[in-house]
């Protein structure tokens, strides 16, 4: 993948670096390096390499850049900020990164509920898409889910869908950070007729928002049972030459390993591999269905994983082995998947199912502990989408990608361990300030870059085309 980091991000953490004391004992003659953002008196949970939690703790933020992270009176000893946010009791970590969803299909949350991923698909959402989904569709359902990714400390996500151009018009907007994937799938889709017709659009929207700051064109193949081998060879090489992450659904329930086999001989990591499919960043979404030999294989690629507990709970899909994932030194994130099949976009849901989940199927109460769960949700995201040296943790020169929980609730207290509170008790609307990028998108729980009641008069305006869809 392509990494971009914008010149002044580079900058930024250059000049943090020499505005630091040559030795301790010079702090006091040093006058302050200027920042743009102060967090001070927080729980700073860093997820650094350390797993780090500075109690009280403070972030300094300049441009686009953290620049340091340390206590209260050591940032205020070297820096001096236009602003400064003061989270005395609260938490302060890295955002959140949701590894896999389709932001669009907010518009059909709650529609087909308790159904398997194949009678869910091909009786409900298909037919549904094929009715409703346009570019303005897309653009009101993405400001939807972004609103809400917003307001439940999501900062980066992972998206597959159709006129992905939209989706990245709005999260552009919104200040959020996307890895946006246009969607390739054999049959005709609202936006290409044809795989040939979802490939010229991949290029053209990767062109459009080549080195954009906040989004990363994608590729994303549907799955390996809805393509030939001739068009996910070439969605690979379209990938390669291009130098764009591929997005895919890998063995996400038993019948697709099926349909894998009966279409291709093989099952779906075999066939992806025989056709030498992975490019630099890949991420498989759900990897339910996989076995040791493969994850091998995963593993010798640098594949990346998207586990999503709630949905593949909620479809009956299956869980997926995390537990020999990492032990395989697997990247693996957490992904809350579409609001149509989860059916919301809140990853502290998702980070708390995806501890309670494998501890179920192990019958062991020490697989992913709370301290797991969290990496999983930040840094682990990061990795799975190949950008853990700018994204996932609380570090001078990473990206200000940061969040702060109110930690006030009844169901929050007595605060004993903030990391297992955060898991185990917290929820999306704990969620008190999101920043992008050192920019606050939302503060004191209300979100600047997005106008919610016309988000939300928009959203109910195209929920009646859905109505009249599924009725007809």
């Amino acid at each position: 993948m392509k990494i971009r980091v914008p010149a002044i991000a580079v900058s930024l953490t250059i000049a943090a670096a020499i505005a630091w004391p040559a030795a301790p004992g010079t702090v006091a003659a040093q006058q302050p390096a200027a920042a743009s953002l102060i967090i001070t008196n927080g729980i700073v949970i860093t997820v650094d390499g350390g797993r780090r939690i500075l109690n009280p703790g403070a972030v300094a933020i300049n441009g686009p850049s953290i620049v340091a992270v340390d206590t209260p009176a050591a940032i205020a000893s070297r820096y001096k900020a236009a602003q400064t946010i003061d989270a005395t009791g609260k938490v302060v970590m890295p955002g959140l990164i949701n590894t896999h969803t389709h932001a669009a299909m907010v518009m059909f949350r709650g529609l087909g509920n308790d159904l398997a991923l194949m009678d869910w698909l091909q009786k409900y959402i298909f037919p549904a898409e094929a009715k409703t989904v346009s570019p303005e569709f897309v653009r009101i359902g993405t400001q939807l889910a972004v609103l809400e990714m917003i307001q439940s400390g999501t900062t980066t996500f992972a998206d597959m869908y159709y006129f992905e151009e939209e989706v990245a018009k709005v999260t552009k907007a919104a200040g959020m950070r996307g890895v946006l994937g246009q969607t390739v799938i054999e049959f005709p889709v609202p936006d290409a007729k044809t795989p040939a017709d979802a490939l010229k659009r991949t290029e053209a929207f990767a062109k459009q928002f080549d080195h954009d700051e906040l989004i990363t064109p994608s590729i994303a193949p549907h799955s390996v049972y809805t393509l030939d081998a001739r068009t996910l060879s070439a969605v690979s090489a379209l990938a390669k030459r291009l130098m764009i992450p591929i997005q895919i659904h890998l063995a996400e329930t038993s019948a697709e390993i099926g349909m894998s086999q009966e279409r291709h001989k093989m099952r779906p990591v075999a066939i992806l591999d025989s056709l030498n499919f992975w490019a630099p960043t890949t991420l498989g979404a759900h990897g339910v269905w996989i076995n040791d030999d493969e994850i091998a294989v995963l593993k010798r690629h640098n594949v990346g994983i998207s586990n999503n507990p709630e949905s593949n709970m909620k479809l009956s899909s299956g869980t997926a082995p995390v537990m020999n994932y990492r032990k395989a030194n697997v990247s693996v994130g957490i992904g809350t998947d579409g609001a149509a099949s989860n059916n919301d976009l809140d990853m502290f849901e998702a980070m708390r199912q995806a501890a309670f989940q494998q501890k179920l199927v192990t019958m062991d109460p020490t697989a992913i502990t709370a301290a797991e769960a969290i990496e999983m949700a930040t840094l682990g995201g990061a990795r799975a989408l190949g950008r853990p040296q700018h994204l996932g943790s609380l570090e001078a020169g990473k990206l200000a990608d940061i969040i702060i929980v109110g930690m006030s609730k009844p169901r929050q207290q007595p605060l004993f361990d903030p990391v297992s509170q955060i898991v185990y008790a917290s929820r999306g609307d704990d969620v008190e300030t999101t920043i992008v990028n050192g920019r606050v998108l939302m503060r004191d729980r209300k979100v600047l870059t997005l106008d919610e009641s016309k988000v939300l008069s928009e959203a109910r305006a195209a929920a009646d085309l859905v109505r009249k869809a599924v009725q007809q």
